[in-house]
């Protein structure tokens, strides 16, 4: 039994599931994965204040006891913007001058297609004679709050007793060719909100008054003047942006009693979330003044540190693309912060350059090839040899 990466890939584009919507993406899945031998398991979850969202665990395991490998990755997709602006339908899967277009095509539908493919490409020419299980690990509530999704999928089966020794995530990490990077790791996003507080007042009479905006000018230019650090071993130097300024004051002729601000800091290995925010307080404490300061942190930074893992996929990626992937720690956050606490966990899937954009599209060779690479991964991580 055999999978076609690219109908697989069309089949799931054609599922409307913007976050939290299904749409029947994961039925599509699992009618092509039961038939190769996979059990494939819904894991609904819902938490408080939050939509239901399905996932989904499918696994088989071999003739023989071993190591257990995962793929893991998400069938939700980012809304589609204004459709108008689409030249093609977003859900329609066309395949146009050796492009797929659609909505997840590069993020991440076309590499769960892959997975697919290769795992069941891996168990006919093994005739299933390996020693371990390959399992897929989906979500659809990877593009939302990511609270129902990846995160208690993992706690559930780690309570269950279950084991998963490494993880593929198939995000989209290539910028612009395939086999041209992989990551081993990903920066922590921490993100901060300040309100500076002031003494209202009439604007012709500023020494009756205290402006917060003024202040609140002065600590953005005290986060952002001078760098966090200068970077680590894996990682570039962490930033800060602030994304807001809000004071929402109509009138021209008053001084406002409070000013806020929002802003993010993508922070690598040398902080914390706790050392992160101390830093930060420091440098508002330059400035002065009455303050508060709300923080949350959406995940931490981590590193797989180059080693068998990475080696895996790299030799894959030399084996069928010729190219040597850089091993980077760039971008923005994935649901490998949740896997890394499981498993040594590595990123790879296709080319990112038109990932939740306006005619989404990924090359029909890109599929094909990526499928083969983690077929390569199977082989070698289960020492069988390829055909």
């Amino acid at each position: 039994m055999t999978i076609d990466p690219i109908a697989l890939a069309q089949a799931l584009i054609r599922c409307p599931s913007v976050t939290p919507a299904d749409e029947g993406a994961l039925d599509t899945l699992a009618r092509a994965l039961e038939p190769v031998g996979f059990s494939c398991r819904r894991m609904p979850f819902e938490a408080p204040g939050t939509a239901r969202v399905d996932n989904l665990y499918a696994k088989i395991t071999g003739k023989r006891p071993g190591r257990h490998f995962s793929f893991a990755g998400h069938s939700d997709v980012v809304p589609v913007g204004k459709r108008a602006s689409w030249s093609v339908d977003p859900f329609a899967a066309k395949i146009i001058d050796g492009r797929l277009y659609g909505r997840g095509a590069a993020d991440m539908k076309g590499a769960v297609a892959a997975f697919a493919a290769a795992a069941a490409r891996f168990v006919a020419r093994t005739g299933g004679d390996f020693a371990g299980a390959i399992s897929l690990l989906i979500t659809g509530d990877e593009e939302g709050p990511s609270v129902n999704g990846t995160k208690p999928m993992l706690r559930t089966l780690a309570a269950e007793g279950e084991k998963i020794d490494a993880c593929l995530v198939g995000e989209p990490t290539n910028p612009r060719r395939l086999g041209e990077m992989a990551k081993i790791g990903r920066r922590g996003s921490w993100t901060g909100h300040l309100t500076v507080k002031g003494v209202q007042g009439h604007i012709a009479y500023p020494h009756l008054a205290d402006n917060p905006t003024h202040r609140l000018a002065r600590m953005v230019v005290a986060l952002t003047e001078a760098p966090l650090d200068p970077g680590t071993a894996h990682f570039e130097p962490s930033t800060l942006q602030v994304s807001t300024i809000d004071v929402g004051n109509p009138s021209t002729n008053v001084i406002p009693a409070e000013a806020r601000a929002s802003f993010n800091s993508r922070f690598n290995d040398g902080f914390t979330p706790e050392s992160l925010e101390t830093e930060v307080r420091r440098r508002l404490e330059t400035v002065g003044g009455e303050y508060e300061l709300r923080t949350e942190c959406s995940g931490v930074s981590f590193v797989t540190p180059p080693g068998p893992l990475s080696d895996l996929v790299t030799d894959a990626v030399k084996a069928v693309t010729g190219l040597n992937p850089e091993l980077s720690t760039t971008g923005g956050t994935s649901d490998a912060r949740f896997i890394k606490d499981y498993c040594p966990v590595i990123e790879f899937g296709l080319a990112g350059a038109t990932m939740h954009k306006v005619d989404e599209n990924v090359t029909i060779a890109d599929i094909l090839q990526l499928s083969d690479i983690y077929e390569h991964i199977l082989h070698s991580y289960f020492d069988a040899k390829l055909d």
